[in-house]
């Protein structure tokens, strides 16, 4: 199943937009569903909540540093080049939507709370999140596919 298909798929079960991303890559990064589920936890709805940077483009960026991240800080240009990457990424998802603003994807005006709401059917005609999940896995394969 292609990673678009599985991020998508992970958000219809309940799953957070970054857990989506980030668990639908874990044949990529190594990781077990359930530690993919973890690490991505705090970044559904835009940052536990708070609806900042969109969980989807959280979840590319973990899934980036994973795979093309650094860990030396001495390595000359390292964290620059993953920054850049980083930014390549959130560039070509602002492009296709407008944003990387939870809030303003959502069109949301409300308070921030810690509670989501319930997923109904109701909830799904009213958020783009399903299709945001989607497109930020097809934008990250398409980096993995030319890297």
């Amino acid at each position: 199943m292609a990673h678009s298909d599985l991020a998508k798929e992970y958000f219809l079960k309940g799953y957070n937009c970054a857990q989506s991303v980030v668990m639908a890559f874990h044949d990529l990064t190594g990781l077990s569903e359930s530690e993919s589920a973890r690490l991505a936890s705090s970044f559904g709805g835009g940052l536990g909540r708070m609806r900042e940077v969109c969980g989807t483009v959280s979840g590319m960026a973990i899934v980036a540093g994973i795979l093309y991240g650094y860990d030396d800080p001495k390595v000359p240009g390292a964290s620059q080049k993953h920054y850049a990457l980083v930014q390549e990424l959130a560039g070509k998802f602002r492009e296709a939507n407008g944003s990387i603003i939870c809030r303003e994807l959502l069109g949301d005006r409300s308070q921030v709370t810690s509670t989501p709401e319930p997923r109904t059917a109701e909830y799904y005609k009213k958020r783009p999140c399903p299709e945001l999940v989607e497109m930020a896995a097809e934008i990250l394969d398409a980096y993995i596919g030319t890297h």
